[in-house]
């Protein structure tokens, strides 16, 4: 799986097997979009997966933005569907989120607008294609690819 960060403050680029990390050149608080960190496999959501997907849907990634929330991409094995939700920690007043999901023959599908609790679901039926998957929660975001079924 290949997983995209945009980040702001602090860059992490790997090459070759090499790992460079890159400072912020001040402490002040960036004014451009961020980017969270992808969990890792070992390191639990901050928010829990809600169910919205539906039955049959096992979260088969996801990434923490910061400790606002997680977007959960799950796959259903016996339709051949795809789904991403953003879900928040803690619900409250409505802010800017999204969910979004596509592939090369699927197209897009995203939920996007101000909510309380979460963005999504959406769904893409996807059987024997790789998909591109994205989040966000305020100006924080997350896209992932390489899920291929």
């Amino acid at each position: 799986m290949k997983l995209v960060r945009h980040a702001a403050a602090v860059a992490v680029v790997v090459t070759g097997g090499a790992l460079a990390l890159a400072a912020p050149a001040s402490a002040s608080a960036p004014t451009a979009p961020r980017s969270a960190a992808v969990a890792a496999p070992s390191e639990a959501p901050v928010a829990k997966y809600n169910g919205a997907c539906g039955t049959g849907h096992k979260v088969i990634d996801s990434a923490n933005m910061e400790n606002l929330g997680t977007t959960f991409l799950t796959y259903n094995k016996t339709t051949g569907e795809n789904c991403v939700v953003t879900v928040r920690t803690k619900p409250g007043a409505a802010v800017k989120m999204f969910a979004r999901l596509s592939s090369k023959t699927g197209g897009t599908a995203t939920d996007s607008g101000r909510f309380t609790t979460y963005a999504g679901p959406v769904y893409i039926e996807a059987p024997g294609e790789c998909v591109t998957w994205e989040g966000g929660i305020t100006t924080y975001s997350t896209k992932g690819t390489g899920h291929c079924g």
